[in-house]
């Protein structure tokens, strides 16, 4: 299946959603009259799209600590911005990403949107969205033959609970507006964050555009049961030890988004493309459009997760099998 369609298809650009609302326009642009929509619900309105060809993240690996801070650029095309002709948007997908735990395998993230709102206008390059998201966790293939997790699904059995082996049973993880934890919606705008500045390497200037999120990392969503509460949030601190605290509570993970020029949609690969890339992270972390970076720090050098990651983890499995069995 093709994944857009060719250049000289795609439609004439008519534009005039940005400019349908005087509240719109920049220096400070205000969509709070759009309704956030589910993200898969208008598929069948999309006819265009810009790839996010370079997603490059930053965060604090020690929070607090500005030294700490990470760049790395996530595979490509896992994102995009979906759109009309006339310029609104209604479709953005977000990326996922995987680590491996010494105790548990492998483990999947995803950042979710739960609803979007925005508008494109190709004539100056420009653009302006909301979003609100989940962070989602889940156990990749070789997590499920694991003896450690057999023994955890055991344990958590008693609830009648999903084990977060696929990504509907993910556990979750409330994200917000910088600032402010009770403002669950927060904003694409055009331009390079300004929290921090990016390493050259981290900077595509042959891109059509760039933009930027910033999303506050917050707590787990509770089941209701002490138990996978206390067994979500042992999975959610693997995952952030050999993540460098990605998603740390209270951690602000940031990303610039630098888009491929305007193409055409297929909506049936946009509606698969999610999934497709879901079957490849579980596979082997791999890519099906090739890889990512690892993520190093400003002077180049790489990030390593903590010597003791192992010890670490085996110190938090014992102490959550020590109180609940």
């Amino acid at each position: 299946m093709d994944k857009i369609l060719p250049q000289d298809a795609l439609p004439p650009w008519i534009g005039g959603f940005a400019q349908s609302n005087p509240a719109f326009a920049y220096p400070d642009p205000d969509l709070s009259s759009l309704d956030l929509l589910c993200n898969m619900a208008n598929i069948d309105l999309l006819t265009r799209q810009q790839a996010v060809l370079w997603p490059q993240f930053s965060w604090l690996s020690m929070p607090d600590d500005d030294t700490s801070r990470c760049f790395q650029m996530f595979a490509p095309d896992i994102s995009r911005l979906g759109y009309t002709d006339e310029g609104r948007v209604y479709s953005i997908i977000c990326p996922q990403q995987g680590t491996y735990s010494p105790s548990f395998g492998t483990l999947n993230v995803e950042v979710t949107v739960t609803g979007q709102r925005g508008w494109v206008d190709e004539a100056d390059r420009s653009f302006a969205a909301d979003l609100t998201v989940e962070g989602k966790i889940w156990f990749g293939p070789s997590a499920h033959e694991n003896v450690l997790v057999a023994l955890m699904r055991q344990v958590l059995a008693q609830t009648n609970e999903p084990f977060p082996l696929t990504k509907e049973h993910a556990i979750r993880v409330r994200t917000s507006k910088v600032g402010d934890d009770g403002e669950a919606v927060f904003s694409l705008r055009r331009g390079q964050t300004d929290r921090f500045e990016s390493p050259e390497f981290a900077k595509h200037p042959e891109a059509w555009d760039v933009g930027h999120i910033d999303v506050q990392i917050g707590d787990i969503v509770s089941t209701g049961h002490e138990i996978v509460d206390d067994f979500n949030a042992l999975v959610l601190e693997a995952f952030n030890l050999g993540a460098g605290n990605m998603l740390a509570a209270g951690n602000v993970l940031s990303w610039n988004v630098w888009f491929n020029v305007p193409e055409g949609v297929n909506t049936d690969e946009w509606r698969d493309h999610a999934e497709r890339w879901r079957k490849s992270i579980d596979a082997d972390h791999g890519s099906p459009d090739g890889p990512g970076t690892e993520a190093v720090y400003f002077d180049g050098s790489p990030f390593h997760p903590i010597e003791a990651r192992v010890e670490a983890e085996a110190k938090k499995v014992l102490e959550f099998l020590r109180k609940h069995l």
